[in-house]
Parts: C-alpha cells; sequence; structure tokens
C-alpha cells in the first residue's frame, strides 16, 4: 500500500471560464474519504509541481450522505464524496484519483455545482403536503405498514442528482424532469393526506419533459446511493398517468 497518492482535480474559477486540471499529492490516512481529501488540500493548496493555488471549491454539508450536497464524479462515477473511501479507489496498480464536477448542471466553480433545476422541478410536480392551517385537526388518516414499507424508500431521495447526472434523457439538451421528480410524484401521492391532490402531480408529469420522455436507460437505479427503486416509480407513475389521462377523457 502507497504511503502517498495523487488528486487530479477539475477545476474552474467562475461560471463563464473554461475548466483546467491540477494534481495534489497528499498522505494517505485511515479511513480517508475524498471530503478528507479536500480539506486537506484546503489546508494546504499546493499542486504536485509546487505551485500555489486556491482551495478547491465543493459543496458539502452533512458529512454522511444524507444531504446529497456533495455529489461529484469521483474517478468518473457520480457519487458523493463524504461516503468515497481512498482504499476503495486505489489499488496497487493505480495511485490517482480524479475528481469532476457533474456535467449536467452548470458550474459555479470547482467542483461546485447549481442544483436549481432539480428544486424548480420539485416545484413543478408540487412535492409537498399543502396544508390549510397548523390548528388541532385531529387524528390523520392511517397507513398500513405495508404502505409505510412501500414509502420509506422513497422518502429517502436527497435530490442528490446522482440520478439525473447518469440519465442521457436529462441535461441542457432536454425538459425531462427526471426521475428523482417522477419518483417524488409517485411518493406523495401514496400518501392518504398527498392523495387529494394526486391528479395535479400526474398532470405535471404528463406534458413536455414529463414520464414519456423517459428512455427507460436505467441508469438511474444503478447509481442511486440510496438504492431507491426508481425505475418501479417510473412504472408506476406512468400507469398512473395513463389512467389519469382516460379518466380526463372521459370526463369532459
Amino acid at each position: 500500500m502507497r504511503d502517498q497518492f495523487k488528486v487530479r482535480i477539475k477545476r474552474q474559477d467562475r461560471p463563464d471560464s473554461g475548466s483546467y486540471w491540477q494534481s495534489f499529492e497528499l498522505e494517505r490516512e485511515a479511513g480517508m474519504n475524498m471530503t478528507t481529501c479536500l480539506q486537506r488540500i484546503a489546508a494546504r493548496p499546493q499542486t504536485t509541481d509546487q505551485e500555489d493555488t486556491t482551495p478547491v471549491a465543493y459543496e458539502v454539508a452533512c458529512l454522511e450522505e444524507v444531504c446529497g450536497s456533495c455529489t461529484m464524479l469521483v474517478n468518473g462515477r457520480v457519487r458523493q464524496a463524504c461516503s468515497a473511501l481512498v482504499d476503495d479507489l486505489l489499488d496497487d496498480m493505480n495511485d490517482t484519483i480524479t475528481l469532476e464536477p457533474m456535467s449536467k448542471f452548470p458550474v459555479i466553480r470547482d467542483l461546485f455545482v447549481d442544483r436549481q433545476k432539480m428544486f424548480d422541478n420539485l416545484k413543478t410536480i408540487k412535492g409537498w403536503i399543502p396544508v390549510d392551517g397548523y390548528h388541532a385537526t385531529g387524528p390523520g388518516a392511517r397507513q398500513s405498514p405495508k404502505q409505510q414499507e412501500a414509502a420509506y424508500p422513497l422518502s429517502e431521495c436527497m435530490t442528490c442528482g446522482c440520478c439525473v447526472e447518469a440519465c442521457p434523457q436529462f441535461g441542457p439538451h432536454s425538459d425531462f424532469i427526471g426521475p428523482a421528480a417522477i419518483s417524488q410524484v409517485v411518493y406523495f401521492n401514496s400518501n392518504p393526506v398527498g392523495s387529494f391532490n394526486a391528479a395535479e402531480r400526474l398532470k405535471a408529469i404528463m406534458g413536455p419533459g414529463g414520464i414519456t420522455d423517459c428512455g427507460n436507460a436505467q441508469n438511474c437505479v444503478e447509481v442511486c446511493p440510496k438504492d431507491i427503486p426508481l425505475t418501479n416509480s417510473i412504472a408506476k407513475a406512468s400507469r398512473a398517468a395513463t389512467m389519469q389521462a382516460l379518466r380526463s377523457l372521459f370526463n369532459k
């Protein structure tokens, strides 16, 4: 096992500037993850060419794969920096780890991207439970253990962007809202209270950029860090959207 390794990072100073690469050499530590690497670089921002530079910009919050903010490309695969362990990324044949920003979102600086499109898509599908007040209204609707077990995995979505980064249909060339937003339609429509607004959410994914834009590549479910059954959600949403279209047709 090597005591030292390199981290090669694709950097960009401003949203409107070009990108460039810099490499840094680090001492290997037990249990080291990519967030630790970026912290070590920030403490001593000097490249392998002995050039002084600036700390690498990236987004970070929870440090335990819950917030979804530190998503980036690690050795070409989209994932969270906080759960990407150095020991899993290096071997006797490779002493370099490559970090890049996600490609489907505008780069703000270095590894820090603007995921606003994902949050806008949650607004489009009304990804919330509306309330008519905060006064006591008595016991709420009950869910069976089976319903709870089906809904819980969908609730773990942290809007990290992994699924849309891997999706060939999502990006600046398309209006597709992506698998995360579609899965949230299924999640909120499965809630007894959220079901009152189910038609609104389904209609939101029945137009341009909606469910019919999914190409069924299934990359999303392969890269989801929470193992959310995204393809199942897409199938459920597709069936529900078809039924909603028929109801809308015959209720005219």
